[in-house]
């Protein structure tokens, strides 16, 4: 921390105050002005002495949301910038790096920093209030906050140059407070079923045919995972602004990525586009031909609260109420009651159907639950890939049929579920043949009943959705229609799907 006279000097040397309005600051004075409210302190050098003063905490709309916390020392603004803001649990220590000290005006400064300036972005106050350091050394500070946000104490002390580390030293605020999960949930599914009777404890909501993802987003950060814990935040860039909208908020949100038809309408087979990129190259250049919206529909952490023993008309009360609607993202509504007309809107307009969500019902990571219940206009199930048949007249030399099944309660056996020959592409069909080339197998995956004699195996690594008309009694698909491969299923964990129709019986048991 500058010590000597010309404390300014590297503030000034990067900016160009003809072009930005931040504030040039005055010659730096000696001392520390009384905290309002707070006994007087000794503002010391850098010996380690209490001080005291006035902090800001400004929210940067840069190049990278970020914090600027900014504290009152010896007639300047020592500062640093936090990537993920002010914790508020002993348990989340964060980067802080230390930069160039601002001038004491900077505490109530707000506003634009025109693009091509240092700092370029937007400036806001995000708490102020007043410190008391009982240490203020070069390579510490250790301070208590009074603040309307930020209250506490804490310590900044430097690692390695200018990057420090803050820390929450005093239990949060709230006693209750948890730190939020960084991944690894599971997403709550819905069983097959047809529409509840009591439909009055029941909300609805359209079935969206995307790939489901869990958002976890943490003061402007976001790691987004599929349904097999697999960070997919990449593959999807178009999606992460989503954290910078909720700013130093915590929120994980379960949602599904679709893109979408013309039309307005969930095309999973243009999403295929954009789920087996392997360079992010590939994928900027796929964002513009098909981009794609995270469509939200439940909220499972916010601001230290776990809230997935919430009510779910409780929880999407919460989702709702963050407002979240972006150029990638959307929060669409949920209908209380009359599941009926939703479900027949959905067929006039060629959609796959609803879900209905017991309004009484929690949360349960990883379960399938009765509380949850897909209704379909169209059957689709996953199926695993254990095979194919060569093509015949214009597919000659190509894929004629992919051979798919199921596994048994146990993930140890794999059953022969029939062929799936329509609903490819000529795209398809060539990245169909790449992947199968390299899976290649002696022997059948299958056990039991077997696919035809010229059947050609391969590894069963790989998930196809699988659109069909019914199952036959003896398990065999009936007129089924390839709609793509998916990277966010466990092929052992496909099991065989006939529907529930006992679901339809009445209410199931509350909070399931």
């Amino acid at each position: 921390m500058a010590k000597a006279k010309g404390k300014l000097t590297d503030y000034e040397r990067k900016r160009s105050f003809e072009k930005t309005p931040e504030p040039k600051g005055k010659k730096a004075a000696k001392g520390t002005p009384k905290a309002k409210g707070r006994p007087k302190k000794k503002a010391s050098g850098d010996d380690g002495v209490a001080a005291a003063g006035r902090f800001v905490v400004q929210e940067h709309h840069a190049r990278r949301l970020h914090w600027d916390l900014r504290l009152e020392h010896q007639g300047v603004a020592v500062s640093w910038a936090l990537p993920k803001g002010v914790p508020q649990h002993p348990d989340e220590n964060r980067l802080a790096v230390h930069t160039e000290d601002h001038p004491r005006e900077y505490l109530t400064w707000e506003g634009e920093i025109p693009k091509g300036e240092y700092g370029a972005g937007t400036m806001s106050v995000w708490d102020t209030g007043t410190y008391e350091a009982e240490k203020f050394r070069d390579d510490e500070v250790i301070l208590t906050f009074d603040g309307e946000r930020v209250e506490g104490r804490y310590a900044l002390f430097q690692t390695d140059g200018d990057n420090w580390m803050i820390h929450r030293m005093d239990p949060p605020a709230d006693p209750g407070r948890a730190t939020m999960p960084t991944g690894g949930i599971k997403p709550m599914m819905a069983t097959l079923s047809k529409l509840p009777r009591d439909d009055e404890n029941w909300a609805y909501e359209l079935k969206w045919d995307g790939v489901r993802a869990i958002a976890y987003c943490d003061a402007g950060h976001i790691r987004l995972e599929s349904r097999n814990q697999r960070d997919i935040t990449s593959q999807y860039p178009e999606v992460r602004p989503i954290a910078a909208e909720l700013g130093a908020r915590q929120a994980v949100l379960d949602g599904e990525v679709v893109a979408f038809d013309e039309e307005g309408r969930p095309d999973f087979q243009a999403l295929q586009g954009r789920m087996h990129l392997a360079s992010d190259a590939a994928v900027r250049r796929r964002t513009k031909d098909t981009p794609v919206t995270y469509v939200l529909f439940d909220l499972l952490f916010l601001d230290g609260r776990d809230v997935c023993d919430v009510p779910y008309e409780k929880r999407r009360s919460e989702l709702e109420a963050l407002g979240l609607e972006g150029p990638a993202w959307q929060t669409p509504a949920s209908h209380r009651g009359d599941g009926r007309a939703l479900l027949e809107l959905t067929k006039q307009r060629d959609l796959e159907g609803v879900v209905a969500k017991r309004l009484d019902s929690r949360y349960l990571p990883g379960r399938r639950s009765g509380a949850w219940r897909k209704v379909k206009n169209v059957s689709t199930q996953d199926l695993v890939v254990g095979g194919w048949l060569p093509g015949e007249g214009r597919r000659s030399g190509s894929i004629g049929a992919l051979l798919v099944g199921y596994y048994d309660d146990e993930g140890e056996e794999l059953r022969y579920a029939g062929r799936v020959g329509t609903g490819f592409t000529e795209q398809t069909l060539r990245q169909l043949a790449s992947l199968l080339k390299r899976l290649r197998a002696d022997d059948s995956p299958f056990t039991g009943r077997q696919p035809p004699k010229d059947a050609q195996f391969v590894e069963p690594r790989l998930v196809a959705e699988v659109e069909f008309r019914e199952w036959t009694q003896s398990r065999t698909l009936r007129a089924p229609s390839f709609k793509g491969l998916r990277d966010d299923r466990d092929p052992t964990g496909v099991r065989f799907d006939p529907g529930d129709d006992s679901a339809d019986a009445g209410p199931q048991e509350s909070r399931a």
